[in-house]
Protein backbone atom coordinates (compact mmCIF):
# COMPACT_ATOMS: atom_id res chain seq x y z
CA UNK A 1 0.00 0.00 0.00
CA UNK A 2 0.83 3.35 -0.71
CA UNK A 3 0.22 5.77 1.91
CA UNK A 4 2.74 8.60 1.79
CA UNK A 5 5.04 9.87 -1.20
CA UNK A 6 7.33 13.09 -1.42
CA UNK A 7 7.59 15.89 -3.89
CA UNK A 8 10.83 17.60 -4.05
CA UNK A 9 11.30 21.38 -5.69
CA UNK A 10 14.85 20.39 -6.63
CA UNK A 11 13.60 17.93 -8.82
CA UNK A 12 16.10 17.22 -12.03
CA UNK A 13 14.83 14.98 -14.69
CA UNK A 14 11.40 15.26 -15.85
CA UNK A 15 9.83 11.59 -16.42
CA UNK A 16 6.08 13.04 -16.19
CA UNK A 17 4.60 14.19 -19.62
CA UNK A 18 5.10 13.69 -23.19
CA UNK A 19 5.03 17.39 -23.82
CA UNK A 20 5.94 18.78 -20.43
CA UNK A 21 4.50 22.24 -20.07
CA UNK A 22 6.07 24.65 -18.49
CA UNK A 23 3.36 26.34 -16.66
CA UNK A 24 2.91 22.94 -15.00
CA UNK A 25 6.16 22.01 -14.23
CA UNK A 26 6.66 25.90 -12.64
CA UNK A 27 3.44 25.10 -10.45
CA UNK A 28 4.39 21.74 -8.93
CA UNK A 29 7.78 23.59 -8.18
CA UNK A 30 6.08 26.14 -6.46
CA UNK A 31 3.44 23.92 -5.01
CA UNK A 32 6.39 22.12 -3.30
CA UNK A 33 8.34 24.75 -1.79
CA UNK A 34 5.33 26.23 -0.08
CA UNK A 35 4.87 22.45 1.04
CA UNK A 36 8.29 23.09 2.64
CA UNK A 37 9.26 19.31 2.18
CA UNK A 38 5.87 17.85 4.00
CA UNK A 39 5.18 14.22 3.32
CA UNK A 40 2.27 14.12 1.18
CA UNK A 41 0.12 11.83 2.78
CA UNK A 42 -4.14 10.95 2.26
CA UNK A 43 -6.62 13.90 2.91
CA UNK A 44 -8.98 12.59 5.38
CA UNK A 45 -11.63 14.29 8.69
CA UNK A 46 -8.67 16.27 10.51
CA UNK A 47 -6.02 16.33 7.57
CA UNK A 48 -7.54 18.81 4.62
CA UNK A 49 -4.40 18.80 2.49
CA UNK A 50 -5.42 19.05 -1.12
CA UNK A 51 -2.34 17.06 -3.42
CA UNK A 52 -1.12 18.40 -7.11
CA UNK A 53 -2.30 15.97 -9.78
CA UNK A 54 -2.34 16.15 -13.21
CA UNK A 55 -5.78 15.92 -14.65
CA UNK A 56 -6.79 15.42 -18.53
CA UNK A 57 -7.63 19.70 -19.87
CA UNK A 58 -9.70 20.61 -22.17
CA UNK A 59 -7.67 22.81 -23.78
CA UNK A 60 -4.73 21.02 -24.06
CA UNK A 61 -3.23 17.43 -22.93
CA UNK A 62 -2.84 18.41 -18.90
CA UNK A 63 -3.56 20.21 -16.57
CA UNK A 64 -2.76 20.98 -12.19
CA UNK A 65 -4.83 20.85 -10.32
CA UNK A 66 -5.12 20.23 -6.22
CA UNK A 67 -6.92 16.87 -5.72
CA UNK A 68 -8.48 14.87 -2.12
CA UNK A 69 -6.39 11.87 -1.70
CA UNK A 70 -9.16 9.26 -1.15
CA UNK A 71 -12.33 8.79 -2.23
CA UNK A 72 -15.62 10.99 -0.97
CA UNK A 73 -18.82 9.23 -0.40
CA UNK A 74 -21.85 11.33 0.39
CA UNK A 75 -20.05 14.22 1.47
CA UNK A 76 -17.80 12.21 3.97
CA UNK A 77 -14.65 10.20 3.92
CA UNK A 78 -15.47 6.61 2.15
CA UNK A 79 -15.53 4.33 5.07
CA UNK A 80 -14.07 1.43 2.65
CA UNK A 81 -10.04 1.88 1.86
CA UNK A 82 -9.77 3.90 -1.17
CA UNK A 83 -6.17 5.59 -1.19
CA UNK A 84 -5.44 2.79 -3.54
CA UNK A 85 -6.43 0.68 -6.14
CA UNK A 86 -5.37 -2.78 -7.55
CA UNK A 87 -4.72 -2.89 -10.75
CA UNK A 88 -5.62 -6.46 -10.65
CA UNK A 89 -9.54 -5.04 -9.96
CA UNK A 90 -9.31 -2.51 -13.39
CA UNK A 91 -8.23 -4.90 -15.66
CA UNK A 92 -11.27 -6.93 -14.22
CA UNK A 93 -13.38 -3.97 -13.88
CA UNK A 94 -11.90 -1.31 -16.58
CA UNK A 95 -15.01 0.66 -15.98
CA UNK A 96 -13.38 1.71 -12.90
CA UNK A 97 -11.17 3.67 -15.19
CA UNK A 98 -13.36 6.80 -16.39
CA UNK A 99 -11.56 8.78 -14.78
CA UNK A 100 -7.67 8.91 -14.61
CA UNK A 101 -4.66 11.21 -13.68
CA UNK A 102 -1.04 11.25 -13.08
CA UNK A 103 0.63 11.90 -9.43
CA UNK A 104 3.97 13.75 -9.64
CA UNK A 105 6.44 12.77 -7.36
CA UNK A 106 10.27 12.12 -6.86
CA UNK A 107 9.97 9.08 -4.41
CA UNK A 108 7.42 7.01 -2.47
CA UNK A 109 7.67 5.36 1.25
CA UNK A 110 7.12 2.24 2.29
CA UNK A 111 8.32 0.57 5.60
CA UNK A 112 10.55 -2.61 5.33
CA UNK A 113 9.15 -5.26 8.12
CA UNK A 114 10.11 -6.76 10.71
CA UNK A 115 12.86 -3.97 11.00
CA UNK A 116 10.29 -1.14 11.03
CA UNK A 117 12.71 0.62 8.67
CA UNK A 118 10.81 3.41 6.07
CA UNK A 119 12.36 3.31 2.72
CA UNK A 120 11.99 5.80 -0.32
CA UNK A 121 11.85 4.11 -3.73
CA UNK A 122 13.02 6.99 -6.33
CA UNK A 123 13.65 6.85 -10.44
CA UNK A 124 16.78 7.28 -10.99
CA UNK A 125 18.24 10.56 -8.60
CA UNK A 126 16.04 13.05 -7.92
CA UNK A 127 13.71 12.54 -11.44
CA UNK A 128 10.70 13.98 -11.20
CA UNK A 129 8.14 11.04 -12.25
CA UNK A 130 4.60 10.23 -13.07
CA UNK A 131 2.39 7.26 -10.38
CA UNK A 132 -1.12 5.93 -11.82
CA UNK A 133 -4.59 7.28 -10.70
CA UNK A 134 -8.17 6.38 -11.12
CA UNK A 135 -10.16 9.78 -10.06
CA UNK A 136 -13.76 10.45 -9.30
CA UNK A 137 -15.40 13.69 -8.14
CA UNK A 138 -17.04 14.11 -4.67
CA UNK A 139 -17.98 16.43 -1.96
CA UNK A 140 -16.07 17.33 0.82
CA UNK A 141 -17.80 17.83 4.40
CA UNK A 142 -17.83 21.92 3.73
CA UNK A 143 -19.90 21.09 0.53
CA UNK A 144 -17.33 22.26 -2.22
CA UNK A 145 -17.13 19.60 -5.13
CA UNK A 146 -13.33 18.46 -5.41
CA UNK A 147 -11.59 15.67 -7.59
CA UNK A 148 -10.69 12.62 -5.52
CA UNK A 149 -7.66 9.99 -6.16
CA UNK A 150 -7.02 6.64 -5.50
CA UNK A 151 -2.83 5.70 -6.72
CA UNK A 152 -3.38 1.89 -8.76
CA UNK A 153 -0.78 -0.62 -7.55
CA UNK A 154 0.98 -3.31 -8.95
CA UNK A 155 2.87 -6.44 -7.81
CA UNK A 156 6.64 -5.26 -7.14
CA UNK A 157 9.86 -6.60 -9.32
CA UNK A 158 12.03 -8.99 -8.16
CA UNK A 159 14.40 -6.27 -6.79
CA UNK A 160 11.99 -4.98 -4.57
CA UNK A 161 9.93 -7.36 -3.51
CA UNK A 162 11.82 -8.48 -0.30
CA UNK A 163 11.19 -4.01 0.80
CA UNK A 164 7.68 -4.11 0.08
CA UNK A 165 5.20 -6.72 -2.21
CA UNK A 166 3.40 -3.72 -4.11
CA UNK A 167 4.78 -0.72 -5.67
CA UNK A 168 2.61 2.22 -7.48
CA UNK A 169 1.76 1.85 -11.72
CA UNK A 170 4.59 4.23 -12.75
CA UNK A 171 3.55 6.46 -15.93
CA UNK A 172 6.27 6.86 -18.21
CA UNK A 173 6.02 10.26 -20.22
CA UNK A 174 5.49 8.55 -23.81
CA UNK A 175 2.23 6.42 -21.85
CA UNK A 176 0.59 10.08 -19.84
CA UNK A 177 -1.44 11.29 -23.12
CA UNK A 178 -2.55 7.86 -23.50
CA UNK A 179 -3.53 7.22 -19.56
CA UNK A 180 -5.39 10.46 -19.47
CA UNK A 181 -7.75 10.51 -21.98
CA UNK A 182 -7.87 7.19 -23.59
CA UNK A 183 -11.10 4.84 -23.59
CA UNK A 184 -11.52 2.89 -20.52
CA UNK A 185 -10.33 -1.08 -21.64
CA UNK A 186 -8.54 -3.96 -19.97
CA UNK A 187 -5.82 -3.30 -22.81
CA UNK A 188 -5.18 0.53 -21.70
CA UNK A 189 -4.20 -0.75 -17.66
CA UNK A 190 -2.90 -3.75 -19.52
CA UNK A 191 -0.27 -1.59 -21.48
CA UNK A 192 0.09 0.80 -18.61
CA UNK A 193 1.36 -2.29 -16.33
CA UNK A 194 4.02 -3.18 -19.11
CA UNK A 195 4.88 0.47 -19.42
CA UNK A 196 5.23 0.57 -15.92
CA UNK A 197 7.37 -3.02 -15.55
CA UNK A 198 9.84 -1.29 -17.90
CA UNK A 199 10.36 1.76 -15.70
CA UNK A 200 10.27 0.24 -12.88
CA UNK A 201 13.87 -1.28 -13.03
CA UNK A 202 14.70 2.15 -12.79
CA UNK A 203 13.60 2.35 -8.80
CA UNK A 204 16.10 2.28 -6.13
CA UNK A 205 15.33 1.46 -2.88
CA UNK A 206 17.06 3.29 0.44
CA UNK A 207 16.02 3.90 3.73
CA UNK A 208 14.69 6.83 4.56
CA UNK A 209 16.91 9.83 6.46
CA UNK A 210 14.04 11.76 7.39
CA UNK A 211 10.54 11.56 8.63
CA UNK A 212 7.96 14.66 8.01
Amino acid sequence: MCASYGLDPRFTDVELLAEADADILEGLRSWAQANDGETLRPTGRNLRNLNPLIVPADDGPAALETAWWGFLVGGQPSKFPSINTRSERLQDQPGKMRGRAIVPTTGWFEMRKPERVWHEFRVDEGALFGMAAVTQRGRTPDGEWVTCYSIVMAPAPDHLVEIHDRMPVLIPPAMSADWLTGAPSRELIDEALIASADVAGRVSAAPRADER
